[in-house]
This record gives C-alpha cells, sequence and structure tokens, in this order.
C-alpha cells in the first residue's frame, strides 16, 4: 500500500484535521443575540474587518 492511500484513509476516516475555527457573524445584532442564547455575560463583540471595508465581520472575545 502507498504512503498516498494511507494518508487518504486515515483523511476519510477521521474527517478534516483542522482546528476548530472561532463562531463569526454577519451583523452585530446577530452576534449579540448569540451571546444571550449561550448565556455569556463578560464579552466584547469584535470587527474582524478593517475599517475601510463595507462588510463587516464580528466575533465574541471573552474578557477573561
Amino acid at each position: 500500500m502507498s504512503v498516498g492511500v494511507l494518508r487518504r484513509e486515515i483523511i476519510v476516516k477521521n474527517g478534516r484535521n483542522r482546528k476548530p475555527r472561532p463562531k463569526t457573524f454577519k451583523t452585530e445584532d446577530a452576534a449579540k443575540a448569540y451571546a444571550a442564547k449561550e448565556g455569556l455575560k463578560d464579552f466584547v463583540i469584535q470587527n474582524l474587518r478593517n475599517e475601510v471595508s463595507t462588510k463587516n465581520k464580528y466575533r465574541i472575545v471573552s474578557k477573561n
């Protein structure tokens, strides 16, 4: 069995071997609603895009 086939079988068995990414939101209201639903108290909503961009992308960052 070649190395390429073995590696492909491992990836198929375990799924994508990638670190989970943080949840992001298109609107600040959606981020606040998610935080309220999850019961988060101390958090800051951070914009991941720069100020010049017309589209925004938000993520919730814990203050702890």
